[in-house]
């Protein structure tokens, strides 16, 4: 079959072409690193902001109307890129993200703050999804694993560098150049991309689904909403948390039933077809559930229970962070030199459901080395999964599929994330309530009543039973939610044993395809690898 993605890379020769995709991929490393470190650095400089800015009572909508942007916008980013080209669209998340990056910089209030990251917000959709798009354009399946752990490493290494950056940043140049820093970095990887990134030019000339994109930004958006607000701004029985359950569950439902009329759909439903493409969506759900409801969680425990400093809360997570970050680059390359891959699903299940269970284990005596040894558990099963799944994910569609295959794994995944830092959330204020009701009356009821989760000042105000009462609270707290995720993560266990597994293209001698291979071609430039 002719390659009908030919470009302008099919007249360098290999070592161009090897040296060209090197420098794309340190492109994408420093865009990826954009994408994931801002809400790491910004939320270190929060108190430093509203210090400044005043409009504490709307402090929370600088991190939600981020999250909503970013959320809403991922699947119509890959959507776009799909239909027009990658590379215009990949370019135009960067500025989009620049942009807000430097309104937010310039911010003379809170509301103006929460529009322009918004702004901010709307840009960071496209980088994620961009990132592993281009990807699969230029990497066949078989080499992309080696690259999508970097880019997973990368992810470990500012969820571990963010608060001591921008702790750094907010001291020493002010809370302004927590944003500003994202323009140089940005600059760089917009230079690179700019030269070196050669894709096929596309023009669709199909008309953007406006209808479907509405109907999803509206149920993506009440999703989140009933997920940030429930139980913390409003009850969960509350009329308001009801209103937007009502009108998510309408307009995901009006969205799918319109996907299957559009002419060129946000979303084609056809994907869903493909037995791994499904697995994969909700394995994503699970492991975005997981992960960020333990880095929500563990820095809590750490500095409630065993005493930890707060100032460098990102190095409390190093023990899960590192393991997932080495295990990523292992799956990977494994993936790279054999071709397979099932084995990571299914190991990374089970040891993410014997790490939550371990966690859950955790009481006001466990010592901070067996804690980091339970997270090291928790971490190798996420590294196992993290990627792997956006790679089979991919290796599941046809190549003009790509973008929304990537981005449909990315908002799966971020789903995951709202929900599971709500339901666990919830059932962890509970349990703190609970067992300060039950150990310190009418005190630890008072004590909990705004908020169950109590920074160092607040918890070093507190009486020396109150204090005690509070760390036993916040040990049961974490064992109940440890213990619901490692319930849940029993559903990626089952689910990874009905994994096909598919041969990966780019992968040597062609063999049969199954019904889940797809038969595109693969974008010339990748061929050298």
């Amino acid at each position: 079959m002719a390659d009908s993605r030919t470009n302008d890379t099919d007249t360098e020769t290999p070592d161009a072409q090897a040296k060209s995709l090197r420098v794309v991929i340190l492109a994408l490393m420093i865009t990826m690193m954009l994408a994931m470190l801002d809400n790491m650095i910004v939320g270190t400089a929060m108190p430093t902001i509203v210090g400044e800015l005043g409009g504490l009572e709307h402090l929370s909508w600088v991190v939600t109307a981020y999250t909503l942007a970013t959320a809403a916008s991922t699947p119509i980013w890959g959507k776009l890129g799909d239909m027009y080209g990658r590379k215009g669209v990949f370019l135009s998340s960067i500025v989009l993200f620049l942009v807000g990056s430097a309104l937010s910089g310039m911010a003379q209030d809170m509301g103006q703050l929460i529009a322009f990251r918004a702004v901010q917000g709307l840009g960071a959709g496209g980088l994620m999804v961009g990132v592993m798009a281009i990807i699969g354009d230029l990497v066949p399946p078989r080499e992309r694993g080696k690259y999508q752990g970097m880019m997973a490493g990368v992810m470990a290494i500012a969820m571990i560098g963010g608060p001591l950056v921008g702790g750094t940043i907010t001291d020493h140049w002010g809370w302004r150049w927590a944003f500003y820093i994202n323009l140089p970095l940005g600059v760089v990887a917009l230079g690179l991309i700019t030269a070196v990134l050669h894709l096929p030019k596309k023009r669709s000339q199909a008309r953007i689904d406006y209808l479907g994109a509405t109907l999803l930004t509206v149920g993506i958006t009440s999703i989140v909403l009933v997920t940030t607000w429930g139980g913390t701004e409003y009850a969960w029985g509350s009329a308001r948390i009801m209103e937007l359950i009502g009108i998510g569950v309408a307009t995901l439902v009006g969205f799918v039933f319109w996907q299957t009329r559009a002419a060129e759909p946000i979303v084609p439903l056809h994907i869903f077809r493909s037995r791994n493409f499904t697995l994969m969506s909700v394995i994503g759900f699970i492991t975005g559930f997981v992960m960020f409801g333990a880095t929500l969680f563990l820095p809590l425990y750490q500095q409630s229970v065993q005493g930890a400093s707060a100032t460098n809360s990102g190095l409390l997570l190093l023990p899960m962070l590192g393991a997932m970050l080495v295990t990523s680059m292992v799956a990977g390359r494994v993936t790279t030199s054999s071709g397979r891959y099932k084995i990571f699903p299914i190991l990374g299940g089970v040891l993410m459901v014997v790490g939550m269970y371990l966690l859950s284990t955790m009481d006001t005596d466990t010592s901070r080395l067996v804690s980091g040894v339970y997270m090291a558990v928790l971490g190798l099963g996420l590294g196992c999964l993290m990627q792997i799944s956006m790679l089979v994910a991919q290796n599941s569609v046809e190549m003009k599929d790509m973008g929304v295959a990537s981005s449909s794994t990315t908002l799966f995944r971020t789903l995951g994330s709202s929900f599971g830092v709500a339901i666990m959330g919830a059932l962890f204020n509970s349990r703190v309530q609970d067992v300060m009701a039950e150990r310190a009356g009418a005190l630890g009821s008072q004590v909990t009543e705004q908020s169950a989760q109590l920074d160092a000042a607040s918890l070093a105000k507190l009486p020396a039973a109150a204090r005690e009462a509070y760390q036993y609270a916040v040990s049961d707290g974490t064992h109940a939610a440890f213990l619901l995720g490692a319930g849940v993560v029993v559903i990626v266990l089952v689910a990874s044993f009905f994994v096909k597994e598919v041969p990966l293209r780019g992968a040597g001698p062609e063999r049969a395809r199954t019904t889940d291979e797809p038969t595109a071609p693969q974008a010339s430039v990748a061929e050298t690898v």
